[in-house]
């Protein structure tokens, strides 16, 4: 080994010894997914077109020098005992200007998936991107000296068929506004991370357009059908309608033409895409059209005054002959448009919607319904189902029920995602659904919230728990966030997984980790690590980690009600020893200058601390309110504020943390000012209010996509909490409760107002964030902390020249 770390020849060691099972210990699957999986092999692209976009994913992600290095082969399942597999091997040859290593796999996606391991696990060096896509390898040998692979190689197998990705909300909360040359980069990280299921969402609402046309629904209802382009997940859910919108012609064209790139890649690299289908939600035109269809109005969806201009869709009834009519039309478009690409389809009938009655019976058919308008457009059809009901609605999912609706369907025409098996797993407490296959999953982050987060013990073991349990019917491990571009080490290990058959020794993985990350093994760096595996990465409380923290979820409360206990953010970690991890991580930054990887690890850690002592001054200053202690007040209060502003600098360091990125590719999609207008409201108000309010009560929803950015803290944050704490000093200075309507009026005004403009923010870093964190860190944690000593920026711009009393 080239490498001279101790670590890596012992990982190697490791590597071999138990995760290259010969094939007796890997999961046999039942007949009809083994036949499910011998139909989808023969959709795939040929062996010569998926080597090609392998090569084509190695020359994105290496310098062009590295190409010659590396040759690849797709070889049948037979090579790898049946299963899906990579193999790594030595090039055998003495002649010159040969390759070094061989990479062979069953798809594409097996031969990139081999590729980062070989990056990993032979180089030592580590593989990141940024939230633009951008990529940035750590100490990666030169071409010419890449490390061997130990005697014949070796073969690394999937245990389960499938690696799932994304989540039905993730299109909205993250890549709403992403084209082309984004998609592009995220397809290569699905296949560089062994994603071979991923949902392909975008653009439907064209071929919606189209099948709704045809059942003589004209345009203009179905502006106020669809939501917005930020809202499009909730309306395609059917929780609203028209919010956010009209879609523009130009939008609709747009998105469908970069799903077909999208769909035309995923293919090349051999994944099989999961489309959408259709769940019941239409038009509130068609009930006009079709009068005597059994079409139900649902009930207010987070609407401030229960009024249903945004929600109350309408719902058709899977018993219904139409459903199946549509869902047939609908899934035919589909195919005329991409071609046959897939037999996979999702459909959430019933998530967050219950079935009118619990008669098991009357669920079974409505299930058979369902499937039955997936069939007719597409005989060998699978319906993949999202599990979130089951947790989400569990009063109403007993076992009867649950069994009803996984037995609609013939065995093997059925996937569901466990969706919050990472905290609340449900094939625990179903035998495995019932006998129908399924696949692990890790939610792990609600809303596209920032917040350092994560359960890295269920991840490392649950999946191994769940696969070799008596009577397992797991065919799959899944990431299904509702938003991505956070915790880069919960995905890192959570899409290992997919080809891991034993737990992870977590302490050495992590050591790896951390050393590929920053090109560099330094003790305090594992330390840090360390402490932060046993703390911020190690929730037990099965809270689902909405970011609570105050200054973006400001709470909605009159502080004056003394009997209202004190609002609570999420904590389950002791804060002293992350602090004493973010010391270590300080302390360790001069070797590590230009590693982006380090600085955005920095700054994370660094904002997540500091939103921690935030919390606590909030809540140190309606105590001094509610004690009418005006001077603590004023001090607390102060300091709120401040911590808003020096947080806005440390983020304003570091790429990954800007509102402005956010919110230019919104307007860079924009063909007119009126697209440009429509965009940007759309992308300010997801992130703040998010959905309806009135003059004087916040929408229910405000906050839920909340955001660490910069540029979003000094523009909305801050003015929120000042105007906060006025109205709480001029309470106490007057004699006078909190006047909680004034303020919400107030608040409310400008945040409407914030949501309609169009003021720049900033979309390139500025500012030395080892510097920021170095100065924050001795200003609130330091000998001579804050209270006895005035610290102060010295800045140009948001560029921190100097920190100084």
């Amino acid at each position: 080994m080239s490498n001279s770390n101790s670590l890596f020849p012992l990982l190697i060691l490791t590597l071999t010894l138990t995760l290259l099972l010969p094939t007796a210990l890997t999961l046999s699957q039942p007949k009809p997914i083994q036949a499910l999986l011998k139909h989808l092999d023969s959709k795939r692209a040929s062996p010569s077109v998926q080597e090609a976009a392998a090569k084509a994913v190695l020359k994105r992600l290496l310098p062009e020098c590295y190409v010659p290095s590396f040759q690849f082969k797709i070889v049948p399942r037979d090579v790898c005992g049946g299963q899906s597999c990579f193999l790594i091997s030595n090039y055998n040859s003495s002649s010159k200007n040969r390759p070094e290593i061989v990479i062979k796999g069953t798809t594409a996606v097996e031969i990139a998936s081999g590729l980062y391991w070989y990056i990993k696990y032979w180089c030592g060096a580590h593989v990141s991107w940024d939230k633009t896509g951008g990529v940035q390898i750590a100490s990666i040998p030169k071409p010419g000296s890449l490390p061997l692979v130990k005697d014949d190689g070796v073969m690394i197998q999937r245990p389960v068929p499938w690696n799932y990705y994304q989540n039905v909300v993730t299109s909205s909360y993250s890549y709403v506004w992403w084209d082309w040359e984004r998609w592009e980069k995220e397809v290569d990280w699905m296949a560089l991370h062994g994603v071979n299921l991923p949902l392909a969402f975008v653009g439907q609402e064209a071929i919606w357009q189209k099948v709704f046309m045809d059942f003589n629904i004209s345009k203009d209802d179905l502006n106020d059908f669809f939501g917005g382009p930020a809202f499009l997940a909730w309306a395609r859910m059917g929780n609203l309608h028209g919010w956010g919108g009209p879609l523009t012609q130009n939008w609709l064209d747009q998105q469908l033409a970069l799903q077909k790139r999208i769909l035309s890649r995923m293919l090349e690299l051999g994944m099989t895409p999961v489309l959408p289908s259709f769940s019941g939600n239409i038009p509130a035109a068609l009930k006009k059209i079709s009068p005597s269809a059994n079409i139900t109005k649902l009930g207010n969806w987070n609407s401030v005054d229960a009024k249903c201009r945004w929600s109350c869709t309408y719902l058709l009834d899977p018993s219904d002959p139409l459903f199946v009519e549509i869902g047939e039309a609908f899934i035919r478009r589909q195919v005329k448009e991409y071609g046959d690409v897939t037999d996979i389809y999702n459909c959430d009938t019933f998530n967050e919607n219950s079935p009118p009655t619990n008669d098991p019976t009357y669920i079974s058919l409505l299930g058979a319904s369902v499937y039955k308008a997936m069939s007719k457009g597409d005989k060998d059809a699978v319906w993949l189902m999202q599990g979130w009901l089951f947790s989400s609605d569990s009063a109403y999912w007993k076992p009867p029920q649950m069994k009803a609706l996984l037995h609609s369907v013939s065995f093997g025409k059925m996937i569901v995602l466990d969706l919050y098996a990472d905290v609340k797993p449900i094939w625990k407490n179903s035998s495995h659904f019932y006998g129908t296959p399924y696949v692990w999953c890790m939610l792990h982050n609600f809303g596209g919230n920032i917040e350092m987060y994560g359960i890295l013990d269920a991840i490392s073991s649950g999946p191994v728990d769940a696969r070799v349990s008596k009577n397992s019917t797991m065919v799959g491990v899944g990431m299904c966030m509702e938003g991505i571009e956070q915790n880069p080490v919960v995905y890192e290990l959570m899409s290992e997984m997919a080809f891991r058959s034993e737990k992870v020794q977590l302490l050495e993985w992590l050591k790896s980790y951390s050393h590929g990350r920053y090109g560099k093994a330094i003790h305090q760096v594992e330390a840090a690590w360390e402490i932060l595996y046993h703390t911020i990465y190690n929730c037990t409380d099965v809270i689902e980690d909405h970011n609570t923290d105050f200054i973006v979820k400001f709470p909605d409360w009159d502080p004056s009600n003394t009997s209202s206990p004190l609002p609570q953010a999420h904590l389950w970690y002791s804060t002293q020893k992350v602090i004493k991890a973010l010391r270590l991580l300080i302390d360790a930054g001069n070797n590590f200058a230009g590693s982006v990887t380090y600085r955005y690890d920095l700054v994370d850690l660094t904002r997540q601390v500091l939103s921690k002592v935030a919390n606590q001054v909030y809540l140190d200053a309606v105590t001094a309110f509610r004690q009418k202690d005006l001077k603590a007040l004023n001090l607390h209060s102060k300091k709120f504020i401040q911590l808003i502003k020096d947080i806005e600098i440390l983020l304003a360091s570091d790429d990954n943390f800007l509102l402005g990125t956010w919110l230019k590719s919104a307007n860079k999609l924009a063909k007119n000012p009126q697209e440009l207008k429509l965009y940007e409201w759309n992308a300010r108000t997801q992130v703040t209010m998010w959905f309806d309010n009135t003059g004087t009560i916040q929408s229910k929803l405000h906050d839920y996509a909340n955001k660490f950015w910069s540029g979003l803290l000094e523009g909305y944050y801050l003015p929120r909490a000042s105007t906060y704490f006025d109205f709480l000093l001029r309470s106490l200075r007057e004699k006078e409760n909190f006047k909680m309507e004034e303020w919400r009026k107030e608040w409310i005004s400008f945040s409407n107002k914030w949501q309609a403009s169009q003021e720049l923010y900033p979309v390139a870093a500025e500012g030395d964030a080892l510097a920021i964190s170095k100065a924050l860190y001795e200003k609130y944690f330091g000998k001579k902390n804050w209270k006895k000593n005035k610290y102060h920026f010295e800045t140009s711009g948001k560029r921190v020249l100097r920190f100084t009393q």
